[in-house]
């Protein structure tokens, strides 16, 4: 007899998002396993296996001993931060501002936004702004750059537009202007959406590259992504082997490489890994809990 609620669709479609999920899954294990070998026994893992070939935090050592690592890592913490802050917040008052009924010039708004989005500048306009307000070789022009996702900003407007009219009218006959419906009433309500695009923005600071490789030339203003994209893909050990100095000789003889690679990798992806569950754990919760039934 067939369970309640079982159906040949759905186990179709589990085994294929489980496979799915495996295919994300066993290269971030599998990089883990490898950071985490012990040197002289790296060149014993095979294909993706998931287990490490004994145990030894030396490549995490040498990757983090690099000051250059160390400055790279506190940028792109300072860029994520500052940067998605600032994104949250005028992404989500430009969303309520723009979901105003009595808004004038709300359409040809709209319409320059969306031309935007679709037409984006290229990177010699962007690149002569930034020289122009003097802010390359400066984080906050990677802070500053693309401060509002046009993208981010229609789904914020999305769910302001699903607000009951009647909270707003309730907080305005009790005499709230706009600062204070939108502090007070749509802040509480948007936590689901905020700490979606939220995410959205983190991740997308964090992993940019291209723009930090052309604004920021300075080496102490340089990002992890851009160190990461020159160890891993260009294979530029330069700046490893330096830190490697500080070990003894037999243990930059046993150190592998490619082990190393997956060391600044996995270094890389941990602050985006232990923001996601973070941030799901909020799903469960309804858009509009404390709001009220209309």
């Amino acid at each position: 007899m067939a369970a309640k609620g079982f159906t040949v669709s759905k186990l179709i479609l589990g085994l294929l998002l489980t496979a799915i999920t495996l295919t994300m899954f066993v290269p971030i294990v599998n990089l883990f396993a490898k950071a985490l070998s012990s040197p002289d026994k790296v060149y014993l893992m095979k294909g993706y296996d998931l287990l490490p070939k004994g145990f030894s935090l030396l490549h995490f050592k040498v990757v983090l001993s690099n000051p250059i690592v160390g400055k790279a890592l506190l940028n792109s913490l300072f860029i994520t931060v500052t940067g998605t802050l600032l994104s949250v917040f005028f992404t989500t008052i430009s969303a309520y501002v723009l979901t105003r009924k009595n808004l004038v010039g709300k359409a040809p708004l709209m319409v320059f936004l969306i031309i935007f989005m679709i037409l984006e500048p290229g990177i010699v306009p962007e690149y002569m702004v930034m020289k122009d307000l003097r802010l390359l070789d400066s984080l906050w022009s990677m802070v500053l750059y693309r401060t509002i996702n046009v993208f981010y900003l229609i789904i914020m407007m999305r769910f302001m537009e699903d607000v009951p009219d009647s909270l707003i009218e309730a907080a305005k006959i009790d005499g709230a202007g706009h600062m204070r419906v939108f502090v007070r009433i749509v802040l509480p309500l948007a936590k689901v959406p905020l700490l979606t695009i939220g995410m959205f923005y983190a991740v997308s600071r964090w992993n940019e590259f291209f723009k930090s490789s052309i604004f920021l030339s300075d080496p102490d203003k340089t990002v992890l992504q851009v160190l990461l994209r020159q160890f891993v893909v260009d294979n530029d050990s330069t700046a490893l082997l330096s830190a490697a100095t500080l070990l003894s000789n037999n243990e930059v003889a046993q150190l592998d490489f490619s082990a190393l690679k997956a060391a600044t990798i996995v270094i890389a992806m941990i602050p985006i890994l232990v923001l996601y569950p973070i941030i799901l754990k909020y799903y469960t919760s309804g858009v509009m809990e404390g709001g009220i039934k209309e």
